[in-house]
């Protein structure tokens, strides 16, 4: 049965109240714990504070006596250093000794009587010291054996004692008491969150029973949205790349297709000309002609005719190969695809096998290693587009070393498929790594035959099959060629269609 909205109101209102009473009582009993473990915490820093303090003057003492004594057994000067070095630092750790026992009164008698005992220490020390540097060696040891030295530092070394001691008594029981104090706070904080939970809890339950039809139908909004958002983002990037190509592939075509016609037009202009020699010696009607007439009537008969029409002929020929090669892109383009699976590596090596005897003939190698299952795709598409790849490979090869041509595939979500052909060919320049692809475009010398129309036609096809194709290059390192494509072309294809 649907909750009533006043009713669904008003339960709501009383969980908040409750949830909001809880919170204040957590908060209000975490402030107060946490003001006891600041003071608890103050504590220990000054208790540690007074147990690095002793510890340093107490430390320094014992450097200046080592230094004393190693010079009075050896007379070394160099036992003086640390000596001089742990006197400097004597006042400096008095004051830092006497402010940290400041928050306690009751050690301040005790503080004097330490600071006495050191000074009368020192004292002691420095008149040894000056004795045997005197040359008084014998009265310096004297001083020693009086063993007041020594009951001077027992007597500091009391001090120091239950002073670190008391020190470490306040940061065990300061410790404690912060323990326990984080008890309070686990427990408080566990008992008010299950508070707060349980209010949360029923307030959700009721949020969620109450709106559950409508965050469905919002989620159902959503997930259409984005969907089309996708959709329409696919869309237009395909729109855009289609237009430049088209505003491309336009330029070209007019480009190279103009050449041979000018060709045409120039010779039929000289072909013109060559006529009007011939035509005077032929419609001579018997009129005798000069020795120069009829050497150039029959240089244009025998040379300038023949050589006209060649190169006409040779221009038709021309264009008829670029018409054919926009034709055959232009009927791939048109070509349905006929999904199946595909073994891709079995596919790569019958493909690679097709050049094999060229490859070993340089004593190199093809290496094929493929990391993913069968694929959906079109197999005529992928013969032709390896094909492609993997002949100009070896059409392109580096003269002085073997042919090697590796390929690669490996998955890239979502649901594609990654294929790299990596040749160690002559390279390709960077101002050609778009440029390869455009048709009747090619890179490079002009030493093979072609029409610069094999990467225009393989591209044609990648995309055909919903992926991408790109290279990296390095010129005379060789060639990366990078495939990307679904692993399912019927995808692509409903896409398409709708």
């Amino acid at each position: 049965m649907p909750i009533a909205k006043t009713s669904f109101l008003r339960s709501t209102a009383l969980l908040i109240i409750v949830g909001a009473l809880a919170l204040l009582a957590i908060v209000a009993t975490n402030i107060w714990l946490v003001g006891r473990a600041q003071n608890y915490f103050n504590d220990v820093v000054q208790a540690r504070d007074v147990r690095i303090a002793a510890v340093d003057l107490r430390n320094s003492l014992q450097d200046i006596e080592a230094g004393q004594r190693g010079y009075l057994l050896t007379g070394d000067a160099r036992y003086l250093e640390p000596y001089k070095s742990a006197r400097e630092e004597i006042a400096a750790q008095y004051e830092a000794l006497e402010k940290a026992l400041a928050p306690y009164p009751q050690y301040a008698g005790r503080f004097r009587e330490l600071v006495t005992a050191v000074d009368q220490k020192i004292a002691e020390m420095e008149t040894t010291i000056s004795l045997y540097q005197e040359g008084r060696q014998a009265e310096a040891i004297g001083v020693i054996r009086t063993d007041r030295g020594r009951r001077l530092m027992d007597e500091a070394n009391l001090i120091f004692d239950g002073i670190i001691e008391a020190s470490d008594r306040r940061t065990i029981a300061g410790l404690e008491d912060q323990s326990a104090i984080n008890n309070a706070m686990r427990w408080v904080t566990i008992l008010g969150g299950l508070v707060i939970v349980g209010v949360v809890g029923g307030a959700v339950w009721m949020a969620l029973s109450y709106t559950r039809e409508l965050i469905d139908a919002r989620a159902e909004l959503e997930t259409l949205n984005t969907d089309l958002e996708e959709r329409v983002n696919e869309r237009t990037q395909d729109l855009i790349r289609a237009n430049e190509e088209v505003q491309r592939f336009a330029y070209i075509v007019t480009h190279d297709l103009r050449a041979p016609l000018v060709n045409i037009m120039g010779f039929t202009a000289e072909l013109d000309e060559t006529m009007k020699s011939i035509q005077t010696y032929v419609l001579a009607d018997g009129e005798p002609l000069s020795e120069q007439e009829i050497k150039e009537a029959r240089t244009a008969a025998a040379e300038d005719l023949p050589e006209a029409i060649g190169f006409i002929r040779s221009s038709t020929r021309k264009m008829d190969g670029l018409i054919n090669a926009i034709l055959k892109i232009s009927r791939e383009g048109r070509r349905p695809l006929k999904p199946e699976r595909i073994d891709l590596e079995a596919l790569l090596e019958t493909t690679a096998a097709s050049v094999h005897h060229q490859v070993a003939e340089t004593e190199g190698e093809i290496q094929i290693k493929v990391d993913v299952p069968e694929i959906l795709s079109d197999r005529l598409s992928l013969d032709q587009i390896f094909g492609n790849l993997i002949d100009n490979a070896v059409k392109y090869r580096a003269a002085d070393r073997p042919i090697e041509i590796k390929i690669g595939a490996k998955r890239e979500p979502p649901g594609r498929v990654r294929i790299d052909v990596s040749d160690n060919g002559r390279g390709i320049s960077p101002q050609d790594h778009e440029r390869v692809f455009d048709l009747f475009r090619r890179s490079g010398s002009q030493d093979q035959p072609g029409e610069g129309i094999g990467l225009a036609h393989v591209r044609t096809l990648v995309r055909s099959l919903g992926g991408d194709i790109t290279l990296s290059s390095e010129l005379g390192q060789g060639t990366t060629f990078t495939v990307m494509l679904p692993t399912d072309v019927r995808v692509f294809m409903r896409r398409k269609q709708n």
